[in-house]
């Protein structure tokens, strides 16, 4: 396995794609607005993007996927069904609608990318559909945990109840898989259990 990571537009979303070098395909996980550019990445690996991985529907995630969806029309994207809204509707504004199919997924599903298997991690907090993506010793976790921080709460569906059981069960999986977040620089499960001031009060308060 190996994974690329770049910054994308409008707001320095981290966009990763995750490759399988052996079957020579690739997800896309989180393509921001800058289906462009991502597109471009895609073709450096010499993969096929047979998915795209969406960790929530925030339109700073979101954004390339339409524009992805031009260059391969078969390529399947992952969504929760907890972040999708109508065109209508005023959450729209945040949770930028999608045109074709879009697949559901959550807590306990596997995608499948190559010889690779991507468990799914229901993970809300930062948003009600949000998940957490875990694959080999890497988790990708998008707004839920940062490196020495958390996704906000303020927005349609999250909540700090949620956020703090969320990172409490990320903080208990088993090892120390690298973190690649959805904004900002990257880390390991370790470190965050160390000195991540939200996920140290989340294990505080299950221990109370």
């Amino acid at each position: 396995m190996e994974i690329k990571m770049m910054q994308v537009a409008p707001l320095g979303t981290n966009c990763y794609l995750v490759c399988d070098e052996t079957e020579k395909v690739c997800a896309v996980v989180d393509p921001g607005g800058s289906a462009k550019g991502v597109a471009a990445a895609i073709r450096e690996t010499g993969c096929e993007p047979v998915c795209i991985l969406l960790t929530h529907g925030h339109y700073d995630h979101t954004g390339g996927v339409d524009g992805l969806r031009e260059v391969w029309p078969d390529i399947r994207v992952y969504l929760s069904h907890k972040d999708r809204f109508p065109p209508e509707s005023a959450e729209a504004r945040l949770f930028l609608p999608l045109g074709g199919e879009i697949t559901d997924y959550g807590e306990g599903d596997t995608v499948t990318v190559g010889t690779l298997a991507i468990r799914v991690l229901s993970t809300p907090g930062h948003s009600e559909g949000s998940v957490c993506l875990l694959c080999g010793d890497v988790l990708i976790s998008g707004d839920t945990l940062f490196a020495d921080s958390c996704g906000r709460t303020d927005f349609t569906g999250g909540s700090m109840r949620k956020m703090m059981t969320s990172l409490r069960r990320l903080a208990q999986l088993e090892g120390n898989p690298a973190v690649l977040p959805g904004h900002m620089e990257t880390s390991d499960l370790d470190t965050e259990r160390r000195r991540n001031p939200y996920v140290l009060q989340a294990l505080r308060s299950n221990a109370e």
